[in-house]
């Protein structure tokens, strides 16, 4: 791919924003996903032409978020589609910022406020990616169902496939048909889920407003991004008990935590291999102990 932007993405900019799309493109650090620019206000990601569809499931996983009243702010969504060579999404370019003396006391307020904007059904009326993975987003009127079939079950046959052990790969089963014990008690309702809740997700504008970008959205448990958020770091204390005074979680939720932990475990196997299958492993087994 050429280290310059292409004329064609250029013209597509120009129709979409009605204005010259004019000067250097400059590039962005940061993503190992895809190449990013930024031209102006505008903010640039390309990628290979195969990839115009997870840049469509993108653009509409943040048109999704920007609807949720009192969510964090999202970059708008100029234009996406596949040209000169590469496939690309253009998004608003936003000066990121520190957080601020209460921004992560903000962003939990906002998350749950997110979390709020609810469906009838969990899923999503597409499928998309998580990293580069596929994530189905089939509707299923049940959870359990759809977190062991749409999440833990796409996943341990990923890795199967990747050189999973047979034991990683059994146990998964097992935790798999055995899953409504952790759910005792708690029937989940259909939250908008940013999907990949993780600090690099997540910043600041300059006056301080909470940001989400590079989503896998669907409708699920709320638990699952809030488990996301502790998986890698980087959400303090503040953004906990900020999201809990605003809806509190549920006293199940230590354990669960470990469940919708083992999905991105699972993912970031299928993704890089290495030591991350004996970390979802471990998950598994702590969670079949749990089950009994």
């Amino acid at each position: 791919m050429s280290p310059t932007l292409p004329g064609a993405v250029r013209e597509a900019i120009r129709e979409a924003a009605g204005e010259a799309a004019e000067g250097r493109a400059a590039p962005v650090a940061g993503g190992d996903i895809n190449r990013a620019l930024r031209l102006g206000r505008w903010f640039i990601k390309l990628n290979a032409p195969a990839r115009a569809d997870m840049f469509a499931a993108e653009a509409d996983g943040l048109r999704e978020l920007a609807a949720a009243e009192g969510g964090p702010r999202v970059p708008a969504v100029l234009c996406h589609g596949a040209a000169g060579g590469c496939s690309y999404l253009v998004l608003e370019w936003l000066a990121l910022a520190g957080p601020g003396a209460d921004g992560w006391a903000r962003m939990g307020r906002a998350v749950a406020s997110m979390h709020q904007r609810r469906a009838t059904r969990f899923g999503w009326h597409r499928d998309n990616t998580i990293g580069t993975t596929t994530q189905p987003n089939g509707w299923h009127d049940d959870w359990v169902r759809f977190f062991a079939e749409q999440r833990l079950g796409h996943q341990l046959r990923l890795a199967a496939d990747n050189g999973g052990s047979r034991d990683l790969l059994d146990d998964g089963e097992r935790l798999r048909e055995h899953l409504g014990g952790l759910f005792s008690g708690y029937r989940p309702t259909p939250s908008l889920l940013h999907g990949d809740l993780w600090g690099g997700n997540a910043a600041f504008d300059g006056d301080g407003t909470p940001v989400l970008y590079d989503p896998a959205v669907y409708f699920g448990d709320r638990e699952s991004d809030l488990a996301m958020t502790e998986l890698f770091g980087g959400f303090p204390d503040a953004f906990h008990a900020a999201y809990d005074e605003v809806w509190p979680r549920d006293a199940g939720y230590p354990v669960r935590r470990g469940l919708y932990q083992l999905y991105h475990l699972l993912n970031h196997f299928n993704l890089f291999g290495g030591g991350y299958a004996a970390g979802a492993h471990r998950a598994i087994q702590r969670l079949l102990a749990e089950l009994g």
